[in-house]
């Protein structure tokens, strides 16, 4: 088009003045007679190498696709890959194309296991002595992954790889929580273009606080059979179709890290169903199988003797006809669980296969951050029961029968099940000084690189050599410097020389382990470990200083059965102080054993600024435990609302959820406090108003004076207290979050706001 078009036509818009006063600039003798613009000397490139562009990382040629698995709670003898009960037919297919790595070993407990994985250094050094929520100001213990320590994510993220973590978070320190930050220790921060899950121990699978990205949101509370892993797996096929759609040359990393088996158990009723009647031989006959079953395949001696009975637990047939129906449900819906967590990771092995990317990608996949759950000696319903103080009787379990696995239930199965799983191993999870607690299964699969198909590795491994693993699978040498701070030094041993050679000498010939004060070294083959003198599913008030070290020859005591410290003093004490050499180095001391106790919240800091009083406003946000007032001890909450209609119902403020918490709402006008310690009727308490407020402004209060064991509570309106009450019990820990002017996350049936305008709530502390 000639350009007096494009002008006139631009010129049509302008009124004559503007027209006039353009045209003269255009026609200005200086203007005209002014050096020519330089025009650019930009051209098209296909070859991507611009001058001022920023370069983007590229990784290197033909690198893998990297999908990094890590279930959560499951104990060594679970999954059929490792003779265990449960069918993990995925799992099963990518051993049987892959590589079963028999002696893989975790640090006992989550957190810490996966701040080793994700950056290659031990636990402690790290600051991930135990998980976030009982951090302290220690060294070793803050739960702060230094920068020193750079995450896969960043350094896969930094030589060209699209990153995305799916599933639980448990490693971003309690108080950077908050809706606001900091984010540097979320997933955003570790290097993780994309994140979909929880930030938390364990989730509700039902109804679950759900975040993506930095962004809190809510699952379809339309979707009446809804469930994360399902959700989960769901996003990440839709990541990875974006991925491939948009850089079908750049490969990924895709850490996927499902709830399944950490309580709360729960799965679709139709895969409960499933198992119906398949563990009423009970855990002890369970644990005899599943030897005999991993004998046979191979994953264990044929000339393992396993570990005793948990001391403890009860022998099933000491157990009532009504008792063996409750614990054999509960079993069910946890190997429901498991079953389900691998069918719904089976769709993204499917579309890999579909895509052609299944062959280059390296896939390991881990069994289990730790051993199977010591935390029920009976089970439980609600966890919440249990930081409650609360033992959940047989009698009260056996009312929620019809409820186990579903929405209405929030716990776990019986220690006997825990220990089964772990078979042969003793103890579980948290113990450091028991395999069972440490020893988990692995596959490793890369159809284009292992040759050789279902076989099995026998050399020493832990959780520190994964990232080692992956950066020399890929081709690539970890920057020494990461945003200018000096990377950490790495603690693990690549695993690579057993791609192709299953009798190889083990490579990592030494490793401590430490949990909550329990403690373990090994060393070529041989293991010490102190004594287990307290009981996992309770508090442990022991001197962990005092507690006996014992002595094992693993090389011909696979499963820790036989104490031989009286016949080899010598090798005790060489061991107790390669211990200490290494406990000196990566900053375990000082040691604590009592987990329940450092549950408060004045270990650690606060994820909100000290203030006389705090002010909030209606919206989707929701606010951690760690940045929202405690309201464990004498505080007051004003709600200011303007109230439309006496039909006026929905939340005011509330934390929490079904299984324990508070809300302050409307019913048809009316105030309603409902404070709930523990999820129990009994002990729930309700205050309301009597009539209806009045159109206009309201000043609604909910006053909170500890009383002994329990409180005294109060409503009042406009000044006028209008109700009174005596709570039994106190919220000890509430770990679910607050929500202004919106009901709780797992209230799908109430009002999704109020009808009324809520202004603001203030709450104040003493």
């Amino acid at each position: 088009m000639p350009r007096k078009h494009r002008f006139g036509r631009f010129a049509a818009g302008l009124n004559s003045a503007a027209v006039i006063a353009i045209s003269s600039i255009i026609a200005s003798p200086a203007i005209a007679q002014s050096a020519p613009v330089p025009q650019s000397s930009a051209q098209p490139r296909s070859d991507g190498n611009w001058r001022y562009y920023p370069r983007t990382p590229e990784a290197p040629a033909h690198a893998p696709n990297v999908l990094l698995v890590l279930t959560d709670d499951v104990g060594f003898g679970a999954s059929s890959t490792f003779g265990g009960p449960i069918p993990t037919p995925t799992f099963d297919m990518l051993a049987r194309n892959g590589l079963k790595y028999t002696q893989f070993h975790t640090t006992a407990m989550c957190s810490p296991t996966r701040a080793a994985l994700l950056t290659g250094r031990n636990h402690h050094a790290v600051g991930s002595g135990s998980i976030s929520n009982v951090s302290v100001d220690e060294p070793g213990y803050t739960s702060v992954i230094p920068d020193s320590a750079a995450s896969l994510g960043r350094v896969l993220r930094d030589n060209g790889y699209n990153t995305a973590w799916f599933g639980k978070n448990h490693n971003t320190p309690d108080w950077e929580l908050g809706p606001v930050g900091p984010f540097n220790h979320w997933p955003s921060g570790m290097g993780f273009d994309y994140f979909y899950g929880f930030n938390a121990a364990g989730t509700d699978q039902i109804n679950p606080p759900l975040y993506e990205d930095h962004r809190a949101i809510r699952r379809d509370t339309k979707d009446p059979n809804y469930i994360f892993e399902r959700d989960m797996a769901d996003k990440a096929l839709a990541w990875l179709g974006a991925q491939h759609g948009v850089n079908p040359d750049k490969p990924f990393f895709l850490y996927y890290a499902p709830g399944a088996m950490h309580g709360p158990q729960q799965a679709p009723k139709a895969w409960i169903d499933k198992f119906k009647g398949k563990f009423d031989m009970g855990w002890d006959a369970l644990r005899d199988q599943t030897l005999e079953r991993q004998k046979k395949l191979g994953v264990i001696p044929k000339a393992t003797k396993m570990a005793g009975p948990l001391p403890g637990v009860p022998a099933w047939s000491s157990l009532s006809a009504e008792q063996k129906r409750l614990y054999s449900r509960m079993m069910e819906v946890a190997a429901a669980q498991l079953a389900y967590s691998d069918f719904e990771f089976g769709r993204i092995i499917s579309r890999l296969k579909e895509t052609g990317q299944l062959d280059n990608t390296l896939i390991i996949f881990i069994q289990g951050d730790n051993g199977a759950a010591l935390h029920n000696i009976n089970g439980s319903v609600n966890a919440y029961s249990g930081f409650a103080g609360i033992k959940e009787t047989d009698e009260e379990l056996l009312n929620y029968y019809d409820e186990l696995g579903g929405e209405k239930s929030l716990g776990n199965y019986p220690v006997g099940w825990a220990y089964a799983t772990n078979t042969p191993y003793p103890w579980g999870k948290t113990v450091a000084s028991q395999l069972g607690g440490l020893r988990d299964g692995m596959v490793i699969s890369w159809p284009k690189h292992i040759a050789e198909k279902g076989g099995i590795r026998t050399q020493f491994s832990h959780v520190v050599d994964i990232a080692p693993t992956i950066y020399q699978a890929i081709g690539i040498t970890p920057p020494t410097q990461v945003d200018g701070v000096q990377q950490q030094p790495f603690d693990g041993v690549a695993l690579n020389y057993t791609f192709e050679n299953a009798t190889a000498p083990t490579r990592h010939r030494e490793q401590y382990f430490e949990m909550l004060g329990s403690r373990g070294y090994y060393k070529d083959g041989w293991f010490i470990g102190t004594e287990v003198n307290w009981q996992p599913w309770g508090p442990n008030k022991t001197d962990p200083y005092k507690a006996r070290w014992e002595l094992y020859n693993l090389n011909d005591d696979y499963a820790q059965t036989r104490n031989v410290a009286d016949k080899y003093p010598a090798k005790l004490a060489e061991l107790k102080a390669d211990f200490e050499l290494a406990a000196q180095k990566n900053h375990v001391y000082p040691l604590s054993a009592d987990f329940f106790e450092r549950v408060a919240p004045q270990y650690r800091p606060k994820g909100l600024q000290p203030a006389q009083e705090y002010v909030f406003f209606p919206s989707d946000i929701r606010y951690a435990p760690t940045a929202f007032p405690e309201l464990n001890a004498t505080w007051k909450a004003v709600a200011k609302v303007k109230i439309n209609g006496a039909a006026d119902s929905g939340p005011i403020l509330v934390q929490g959820g079904k299984f324990a918490g508070y809300a302050l709402a409307l019913e048809n006008g009316a105030p309603v406090f409902t404070y709930d310690p523990s999820g129990r009727a009994q002990e729930r308490r309700i205050l309301r108003g009597q009539d209806a407020l009045t159109p206009g402004d309201h000043e609604i209060a909910v006053s909170f004076v500890p009383d002994g064991a329990g409180a005294q509570v109060s409503l009042s309106v406009d000044g006028t207290v209008v109700s009174t009450v005596k709570t039994p019990r106190v919220i000890r820990i509430l770990a679910g979050e607050a929500l202004i002017g919106r009901p709780a996350v797992d209230d799908r049936s109430g009002p999704a706001s109020c009808a009324c305008e809520v202004k603001s709530v203030t709450i104040s502390e003493k």
